[in-house]
């Protein structure tokens, strides 16, 4: 049998690292869509994205930001675009959800299930911040809850999935399988399905091999063959889970939302060159990299004429 091709997801910006942590993480809308193009034209077929205030950085769920660079994206490529709902840490379920809504991408995240969810670490090694929001955000981190309980996780599902989307069923834990598990048997979502094993987020499931391992055997279990997987390992551990991803058969994501580096302190200096990494190793080790049009097929993706943008 033809070995699968492996789809590289790039998560462009996010909202957990700020700017001063790097001047290659993207904030304008110039910029967003700017690296999201490199990302694509260096092999990324699904491109993550969340939106920033232009003026300071901050996490944006208004409808204007991502109306400046998602037409200017999909002009430009071919690629799948998926909008984020995690949104940030501090909003509610109703904002994080109003740009997917508005836009109907051929995708979006949905967050499996409620964690603690901290950086605060990250706040001592900076003595000065670019913009006056970014040290109080980062410093109490360590009171944040990303709240997605099934209440949320059930209004994502009935305002997104009538229109087509198809969800990143992102899993911190590997109680969050059991909370899709639930969600399937009681009709809310339908096979076949996605999953993003998170690995690494300081109040989820560790970056460990073993972890990796575990979770795609309880995945095994729960969803039998109606599953395609992938894997984002948080800072250090991008591209090695990714490379182990990737030889255990899923697919894989980098991006400067997950980790600001690419290599061993050694800051990425584009999303694209991440990908430009994991591609070249998938590549050394025997696999092919899907195209955008390979990974709509993969994932029975609505496509990219269904869109609102």
């Amino acid at each position: 049998m033809a070995r699968k091709k492996t789809i590289i997801t790039c998560a462009i910006t996010g909202a957990i690292h700020t700017p001063t942590m790097s001047d290659a993480l993207p904030y304008t809308p110039e910029d967003i869509a700017r690296q999201a193009i490199d990302a694509a034209e260096a092999g990324a077929a699904i491109l993550h994205l969340h939106a920033r205030k232009p003026d300071n950085g901050a996490v944006s769920t208004s409808i204007e930001d991502f109306e400046r660079f998602l037409p200017v994206i999909k002009q430009s490529t071919d690629a799948v675009i998926n909008i984020s709902t995690g949104g940030s840490l501090q909003m509610t379920i109703e904002d994080r959800i109003a740009p997917a809504n508005r836009f109907s991408p051929e995708m979006c995240s949905l967050n499996m299930g409620s964690i603690n969810f901290s950086f605060h670490p990250l706040a001592k090694r900076y003595d000065e911040w670019k913009f006056d929001w970014e040290k109080d955000y980062v410093a109490n981190s360590d009171t944040y809850i990303f709240r997605n309980t099934f209440r949320d996780i059930a209004q994502v599902a009935n305002t997104l999935g009538p229109q087509g989307i198809k969800f990143e069923h992102e899993c911190y834990d590997v109680g969050h399988l059991y909370n899709l598990k639930f969600g399937m048997d009681t009709g809310l979502f339908q096979a076949p399905i996605f999953l993003q094993f998170v690995l690494g987020i300081l109040g989820g499931i560790g970056a460990e091999v073993d972890n990796l391992v575990f979770m795609k055997r309880t995945a095994d279990r729960l969803f039998g063959d109606n599953y395609q997987w992938s894997v984002l390992g948080a800072g250090a551990a991008q591209m090695p889970l990714a490379t182990t991803a990737a030889q255990l058969g899923g697919n894989v994501r980098v991006g400067l939302e997950d980790s600001l580096f690419v290599g061993r302190g050694q800051l990425a200096a584009s999303n694209a060159e991440q990908v430009t990494k994991i591609r070249r190793i998938l590549e050394d080790l025997g696999h092919e990299i899907a195209t955008p049009d390979e990974a709509r097929e993969m994932l029975a993706l609505k496509g990219g004429d269904r869109v609102n943008f």
